[in-house]
């Protein structure tokens, strides 16, 4: 990202920012002028927050925008890092704030537009009122290719499958709906489940695969394809000596809800503390997928599986720009996510979760499915679409179940916890559903604030709220303090003889702290639409099967588009587990 060299630091709101306008020159007739000219600093929350916000510099002339020079350290280098030269690219075009932001990065271009209107107010010039020109681009050049293997999607499936085939030798490209990489796998908070690991054995922590397989098969109430559970379970070990080996460790081992041993492996930063590790592994798999020469054509919708014969032999898309991008392959994968983004898909087969908020990036829409059924494919447990107890539902932020593992609490709007934070997902959701006003609280305090980056962010993005107290605390939920003192009382009781006879709280043993570190951080929670369980059928070699149960020959899925491994509930952990293992699978038999 371009830096800037020097500027005024004055922030002035959470929002916006600084008014620092330098004078670059004026008009003899300013009636006539759009602009003042000069440059303009402004910034804006992003995704990292009010401590890392993204500020713009804005160099004006009197009738148009010459520059944007930017600052934004807080974005994820994948996702807003990536966003922002196509956004002041974009506006440069334009020349007007008035244009779509990028598709998969919303947050950061949210923030960048903010920023950019903010400076142009600076100016005395109206940012509504300026209309996009047309640009007068010809119509991008249709694409026709062809290579070895070919992936539907660039998220954390895609990269996996393409990075292994490469490995093999393999010649890859893969098709990218939105503008960035990443996909749902960008919006992952937790950890990836793993048994038998190095990082488990180094801690003296004791796990077998057939204890994750086990609790995945209790989790999803046996609905799971016990042969996908067990690949799952056996090849997860093997799954993060993989990681390790492209330079992305995930050497923290915490406690995942429904998990009988601590199994959720977490990325860290040079400080110790725990990353959210969706942002940490997109990166990393971009970026390997850079050095090892992996095309990556983004803004392509694939609207068509190519078969001839039976057997699949590439993809078609459609450009951002309306034109036909074809390619031909050997063997083509298909990893494009769930449709957790698609409202009209989730009412048609849960009419029950209409109006519900989610958690899934926009770009998330189901897109394949139809294009399967075109081709044959069976599918499996498409009905099953879990709810994510935790989210923020202001914007569906997913507030990571990570941090119950480590103590986190729920408390009602009486100030009292309720049920087990550590069950598993639906009932943990349920649970909260059925309070009063069907919503809760979820605790935190400083010791996890210090040993966790997530808390850190929850708090400058303006999710958590910063309580110095319990009397704090109690007024911001609006319960008696009395009440809130009695529950910490027993929470720390519990924490202390390491078992919780109120609520059975299943990884009581392994929390890091008994929330008695003031301050404290809140924020209020209640369920949202977070994983499609179901999807298209495939079997151990993670090959596409058809209606009549017959593998669809050199077609291959993993990751959320698939259905099976997850049955009727999704433990956490569990999908980086399934998109890095059958990622894996589908590369190496593609590679094959």
């Amino acid at each position: 990202m371009r830096k800037l060299a020097n500027y005024a630091l004055a922030c002035m709101m959470a929002l916006s920012l600084c008014a620092c306008g330098t004078e670059g020159g004026s008009s003899s007739d300013s009636g006539s002028a759009l602009y003042k000219a000069g440059t303009y600093e402004a910034e804006a929350d992003g995704f990292g927050g009010s401590a890392h916000p993204v500020h713009l510099s804005v160099t004006l002339s009197e009738s148009a925008i010459e520059s944007i020079d930017y600052t934004a350290d807080g974005e994820t280098p994948t996702v807003g890092g990536a966003a922002l030269p196509k956004l002041v690219e974009n506006v440069l075009a334009a020349q007007s704030p008035n244009i779509d932001g990028i598709a998969g990065a919303t947050v950061t271009s949210t923030a960048f537009f903010t920023a950019l209107n903010d400076a142009i107010t600076q100016s005395g010039a109206d940012p509504a009122s300026i209309e996009a020109k047309d640009t007068g681009a010809a119509k991008a050049e249709d694409i026709e290719k062809t290579t070895d293997i070919v992936i539907a999607g660039a998220g954390g499936a895609g990269m996996t499958a393409a990075i292994t085939a490469a490995e093999a030798g393999k010649k890859v490209i893969i098709l990218e709906k939105g503008a960035v990489s990443g996909g749902n796998s960008s919006y992952a908070t937790g950890g990836m489940n793993a048994a038998d690991t190095h990082y488990q054995k180094e801690q003296g922590i004791e796990d077998s695969a057939d204890l994750y397989y086990a609790d995945t098969m209790k989790g999803g109430h046996d609905l799971n394809n016990p042969d996908l559970v067990r690949t799952l379970a056996n090849n997860s070990s093997a799954a993060i000596d993989w990681l390790d080996s492209i330079g992305a460790p995930l050497s923290n081992v915490g406690q995942a809800g429904g998990a009988s041993a601590m199994r959720q492996h977490r990325p860290v930063n040079d400080e110790g503390k725990i990353l959210s590790v969706g942002t940490y592994l997109v990166e990393h798999l971009t970026n390997t997928c850079d050095k090892l020469g992996i095309e990556i054509i983004y803004g392509a919708k694939v609207d068509r599986i190519l078969v001839k014969e039976g057997v699949a032999c590439g993809l078609h898309a459609t450009g951002t720009d309306g034109n036909s991008i074809k390619i031909l392959a050997d063997d083509v994968i298909i990893t494009t996510g769930g449709f957790g983004s698609n409202p009209d898909m989730i009412v048609k087969y849960r009419p029950d979760l209409e109006g519900y908020v989610s958690t899934n990036a926009p770009t998330v829409t189901g897109d394949a499915i139809p294009l399967l059924e075109e081709i044959g494919a069976d599918f499996v447990d498409l009905e099953q679409i879990q709810v994510h107890p935790t989210v923020v539902q202001k914007d569906g932020a997913l507030i990571s179940e990570s941090l119950r593992g480590d103590g986190a609490i729920l408390l009602n709007k009486y100030g009292k916890r309720f049920f087990d934070e550590m069950n598993t997902r639906d009932a943990v959701s349920a649970a909260i559903s059925a309070q009063d006003d069907s919503y809760a609280w979820l605790i935190a305090d400083q010791k996890m604030a210090d040993e966790s980056t997530v808390v850190e962010k929850y708090h400058s993005k303006g999710y958590m709220i910063k309580c110095d107290t319990l009397a704090d605390l109690a007024k911001l939920i609006g319960c008696e303090e009395s009440t809130l003192e009695e529950t910490f009382s027993k929470w720390q009781a519990a924490v202390a003889a390491k078992n919780d006879d109120e609520f059975n709280h299943e990884a009581i043993t392994s929390v890091v702290t008994d929330l008695s570190h003031a301050p404290y951080y809140a924020v209020q929670i209640a369920p949202g639409i977070h994983h499609c369980m179901g999807g298209v059928k495939i079997n151990t070699n993670a090959e596409v099967i058809d209606v009549e149960g017959n593998v669809i020959e050199n077609l291959y899925a993993a990751g959320e588009v698939t259905g099976g491994v997850h049955g009727g509930n999704r433990l956490g952990g569990n999908a980086v587990a399934d998109f890095v293992v059958f990622g894996r699978i589908a590369g190496e038999n593609a590679a094959k």
